[in-house]
């Protein structure tokens, strides 16, 4: 029982070790900022030089609306890749304020808690318990919510039962 606990352990340094490593690598980004601050919401000194997640942009509904779809991949090694599949919307790492059609990131959610933020079309999650929802969203360069006629832009899928959650 002692060596199959140590063994769990080891797994999983490494396996988030390795995580954070492949996150790292594909853009994934999991500094936060100060939601808190006056000036995050544009109440500093008189500037506008921050973001607000309270904001939404609607757009109208047709084909060149943007949509996203999300799936979840067991990894072989451990934990769950998740693959980030958006229609007629670019990643745009490069714009962290300026909004410009069309471009923006995904925030990522489990079970309602933001996990990250993301700038490309796959991530791993080191570990997700049984049943745990995974929601994606798409949001402008200013961290606005995107919608479509109203709707929140995004995508949710649920962990299988008996994908072990690990």
């Amino acid at each position: 029982m002692s060596r199959s606990l140590a063994l769990f352990a080891i797994g999983l340094v490494f396996g988030g070790g390795a995580g954070f490593v492949i996150a790292a690598g594909n853009g994934v980004t999991f500094d936060g900022h100060d939601h808190g601050s006056a000036d995050h919401h544009g109440g500093g000194h008189g500037e506008v030089t921050a973001h607000d997640h309270s904001q939404a942009v609607s757009l109208v509904a047709g084909p060149d609306a943007p949509s996203v779809a999300i799936q979840l991949h067991k990894d072989p090694m451990a934990g769950w890749n998740l693959q980030v599949t958006p229609q007629n919307f670019r990643f745009a790492p490069q714009n962290s304020s300026a909004d410009v059609d069309g471009e923006g990131h995904a925030h990522v959610y489990v079970n309602g808690e933001k996990l990250a933020r993301l700038y490309a079309n796959w991530m791993h999650i080191p570990a997700l318990p049984e049943m745990a929802e995974v929601k994606v969203s798409l949001n402008t360069n200013s961290h606005k919510t995107l919608q479509v006629e109203g709707e929140p832009l995004e995508a949710k899928t649920s962990v299988p039962t008996g994908g072990d959650g690990s």
